[in-house]
């Protein structure tokens, strides 16, 4: 059996909890974090590595580069919050499999409103009915929002708005509608396929084989196409402060020890199930929790989870 094959020439791993006691961890977590915080962050690691189990297939150094990464920025790595995730891919090259960080649309967020430079800043996705008329152009929106909450969240979903408006009054808007969306998780994203995403949303794909499509452009697609938005509006008319440019260019990288980033190249994310353990094969569990990435990160438009 291949996933018995591969398991065989894994050496074995030290725990990330083990690992994280090692002094020349300890040193790297003190220089970002210091000694009072040292605790919280740690428990934070083996909290997120305990809730993405595939994570505990990937080398302990980038797990820590990536969650200091995170923490540099002040940012939470608990999937719940969604600021950042630490998403295992395979790298061929190395023949090993890592974590990369990924930064999630509340990180965005987050980052944006610390800069001070924005006084409004939304994302929403636009519920089948809603839309009146968008104008862009003059980047102007109508619409009549769905007031039962319960209703709108179950109503299918037919496009994505995000706007800011600077403290100085300058605004920007953008819609793209749930097709446009679709076409460009496509083109980027090597692990999405919008008509197998198609087949999901009918049904079609049988239960016990839906752990090959574990990628958040599935789970998630609202999520994935709302970070989208703010990533597009943010890097081509917004200001970003020097931790908001950080986070993106080392968005969807492998963080080096020093600091650099290692952009894997995409590959199936059916691929990295070979190095999950054979019990997790036959419960049918997802290989990836948190995943996607683009072609070429050089691409100011690549975005986020799973290769």
């Amino acid at each position: 059996m291949a996933v018995n094959n591969q398991l065989a020439k894994q050496p074995k791993k030290t725990s990330i909890a083990v690992f994280l006691t090692q002094d020349a961890a300890k040193n790297q977590i003190n220089k970002v974090v210091g000694g009072k915080n040292g605790t919280r962050f740690i428990s934070s690691i083996i909290s997120a590595v305990q809730t993405t189990p595939a994570l505990q297939e990937c080398t302990n150094n980038s797990i820590l580069n990536a969650a200091l990464l995170g923490e540099a920025l002040n940012l939470s790595p608990s999937p719940q919050l969604g600021q950042f995730y630490m998403v295992p891919f395979k790298n061929k090259k190395k023949g090993t499999v890592e974590a990369q960080f990924q930064l999630g649309y509340k990180g965005y967020i987050q980052l944006a409103i610390r800069s001070g430079y924005y006084k409004k800043l939304n994302v929403i996705p636009i519920k089948e009915g809603e839309l009146i008329r968008y104008d862009p152009l003059n980047e102007e929106i109508e619409v009549s929002l769905i007031e039962d909450d319960i209703a709108r969240e179950e109503a299918s979903t037919i496009g994505y708005y995000a706007m800011f408006e600077y403290e100085n009054g300058f605004r920007k808007t953008m819609y793209w509608s749930k097709k446009k969306m679709q076409a460009h998780a496509d083109k980027y994203s090597a692990a999405y396929n919008s008509k197998i995403a198609e087949k999901i949303e009918n049904g079609e794909i049988p239960e016990n084989e839906m752990w090959k499509y574990s990628s958040f452009w599935y789970k998630d697609f609202d999520g994935m196409a709302m970070k989208t938005m703010l990533r597009q509006l943010i890097s081509k008319w917004g200001i970003m402060s020097i931790d908001m440019q950080d986070a993106i260019n080392k968005d969807m990288a492998v963080i080096s020890d020093d600091g650099t980033p290692d952009y894997v190249d995409n590959q199936p994310e059916e691929e990295i199930q070979e190095v999950v353990s054979e019990q997790e094969v036959q419960e049918v569990r997802p290989v990836v929790e948190n995943t996607e990435s683009e072609p070429n990160h050089t691409d100011a438009e690549s975005e986020f989870f799973d290769s």
